[in-house]
C-alpha cells in the first residue's frame, strides 16, 4: 500500500498510549510492529499465550529501545483482569485483534467461538468506552458476510458490537475486514510449503475454491489507516483485486519449487470442510461501498442493527456462559445474523 496518511498516522500513534489484543498472534504482532515504528507513548502487548508475548516483547525492545512497553498475559474474557489493565495503562486507541479464527476448528467449538469472539469483544469494546478510549479498530473478515460458518457469524455479531458502541459512544470505533493474510499460522501458504517439502500430496479442498489474499504488513498498514480514517461503525476493507483459486495457488508454489504438479507432486481434492464457502466477498453489496481518500481503501456504510439487538446479545452471551447446547449457540447466533445459514454438522 501506499500513499498518505503519514502524517495521520503519526497524529494517531505518535505520543499515544495503544494497546493491542491478541499481540502475540501472526497479525496481532505485526501490527505491534507497525505501531511501534510510529514512537507511541507506550504500546500495550496483551495476549492469553505467554510465549508468543515473551518472545514478541524481546524483538520490540532490541529494535526500539526507547519505546515503552509493557506486556500484559489475560484472556479477554476475563473482564476483571482485562478491566485492571485498562485502569492500569489507560490506552487512548485499541487495536482489537484477538480472535479464534479456524473455520473447521470454530464447527466443533461453536461456545469457544461465541465466548472468544463475542463476549471476548463485547468487553473489550464496553471496557475501552468506559475508560474513554477515543478510537478502536476491531480486526475482521469477509466471512462475515453472508456467513456459513460459526467463525463467520461470531465475527459479523463483533462487528455489530462495534457498530453500536461507536453510535452509543459518539466514538472512532470501526471494523476492518480481511481475507486470507499469507503466512499467517494456520493459514494456506505455510501448509502447501510443508506438503510440497514432504513431496506431496498438496491437498485443497475444491477445484474451484477462490480466496482473496494479503501480505500482514498490508493487513496492519489497513488496520492503521482505518483506525486513523473512521468516524464510527464504519467497516473497512482494501481492494483486493481478483479472488485466486486455490488449486492455481498450488499450481503455482509446486512449479516454484522447480517441480510439475501431478507428476513430481500429486495434487489432492479433500472436498469441502464444515463451514467453507467456495468464494467469499469483502461486502454485502457493491452499492454499501464508497471509496476514502485512500487508493485502494473503501468504506461500508453501516446496516441498520437487527431488531433488538441487545436483547439477543445478551442471550446469546447468557446461554454460551450457562453450556447452552451448540445447535441452540446457532440458531442464537441466526438470531443475530439474519444473513447466516448454519451449516449442519456431519454424521
Amino acid at each position: 500500500m501506499s500513499g498518505p496518511p503519514a502524517d495521520g498516522l503519526a497524529a494517531l500513534l505518535g505520543g499515544r498510549r495503544v494497546l493491542v489484543t491478541g499481540a502475540g498472534g501472526s497479525i496481532g504482532s505485526e501490527l505491534c510492529r507497525e505501531v511501534a515504528g510510529y514512537g507511541p507513548e507506550r504500546l500495550i502487548l496483551l495476549g492469553h499465550g505467554e510465549n508468543p508475548i515473551f518472545e514478541l516483547s524481546g524483538e520490540l525492545r532490541g529494535r526500539f529501545p526507547a519505546l515503552g512497553l509493557d506486556a500484559v498475559i489475560a484472556d479477554i474474557r476475563d473482564r476483571v483482569r482485562l478491566g485492571e489493565a485498562f485502569a492500569r495503562f489507560r490506552p487512548e486507541l485499541v487495536l482489537h485483534a484477538a480472535a479464534h479464527k479456524h473455520v473447521p476448528l470454530m464447527e466443533a467449538n461453536v461456545a469457544e467461538a461465541v465466548s472468544n469472539n463475542v463476549l471476548g469483544t463485547r468487553q473489550v469494546v464496553e471496557l475501552a468506552a468506559a475508560h474513554g478510549v477515543g478510537h478502536l479498530a476491531l480486526l475482521s473478515t469477509d466471512k462475515a458476510v453472508r456467513p456459513v460458518s460459526v467463525m463467520g457469524a461470531s465475527k459479523r455479531v463483533a462487528e455489530l458490537v462495534v457498530q453500536h458502541a461507536a453510535r452509543r459512544h459518539r466514538r472512532h470505533y470501526v471494523a476492518v475486514r480481511f481475507g486470507n493474510v499469507i503466512g499467517t499460522r494456520g493459514s494456506v501458504v505455510p501448509i502447501f510449503e510443508r506438503q510440497i517439502a514432504a513431496g506431496g500430496p498438496v491437498t485443497i479442498t475444491h477445484p474451484e475454491m477462490r480466496r482473496f489474499f494479503m501480505t500482514a504488513p498490508e493487513a496492519a498498514q489497513l488496520v492503521l489507516r482505518a483506525a486513523a480514517l473512521g468516524s464510527g461503525g464504519e467497516i473497512f476493507a482494501l481492494d483486493m483485486g481478483q479472488p485466486v483459486r486455490i488449486l492455481q495457488l498450488a499450481e503455482t508454489m509446486i512449479r516454484q519449487a522447480g517441480k510439475e504438479p501431478g507428476r513430481d507432486v500429486a495434487i489432492e481434492v479433500t472436498g469441502i470442510r464444515p463451514g467453507e464457502k467456495l468464494h467469499e466477498e469483502p461486502y454485502f453489496s457493491p452499492a454499501d461501498t464508497v471509496p476514502t481518500v485512500l487508493p485502494g481503501i473503501y468504506r461500508s456504510r453501516p446496516r441498520a442493527l437487527p431488531p433488538r439487538f441487545q436483547s439477543r446479545l445478551r442471550t446469546l452471551l447468557g446461554r454460551v456462559q450457562a453450556g447452552a447446547a451448540e445447535d441452540e449457540l446457532r440458531e442464537l447466533l441466526a438470531a443475530l445474523v439474519p444473513d447466516y445459514e448454519p451449516a449442519r454438522p456431519r454424521t
